[in-house]
């Protein structure tokens, strides 16, 4: 489990940063992102030594809650403008997500 502590330790440094550039709609948007990125790869961690069938099984099921992630920052921020901006929340959210996709690799150890 400490590499999944790590990405969450990283993931609200990111999340902080996101917060001072972009204010509180950035922050919500990083904070989704940690979600996101900690689910998946907390669903991909059990099966990376299992054949390429299950293994790409959940790699997939990672992409999708990354996306339906993004998705529902989205809808929310759209539906709820006056107390959460969307480029800003979804600038939030990529902002956080990319990095911590970007150093994927060292959390699935």
């Amino acid at each position: 489990m400490r590499p999944v502590a790590w990405l969450l330790g990283l993931g609200a440094g990111l999340v902080s940063v996101a917060a001072l550039i972009g204010g509180r709609a950035a922050g919500i948007g990083g904070i989704a992102a940690v979600v996101a990125q900690t689910w998946a790869v907390l669903l991909l961690r059990p099966v990376m030594r299992a054949p390429n069938p299950r293994f790409m099984a959940r790699w997939l099921g990672g992409m999708g809650i990354r996306l339906v992630g993004a998705v529902v920052v989205l809808i929310v921020a759209v539906t709820y403008r006056a107390s959460l901006p969307p480029l800003p929340a979804v600038l939030g959210y990529l902002g956080v997500l990319l990095p911590l996709l970007f150093l994927e690799t060292r959390f699935l150890k």
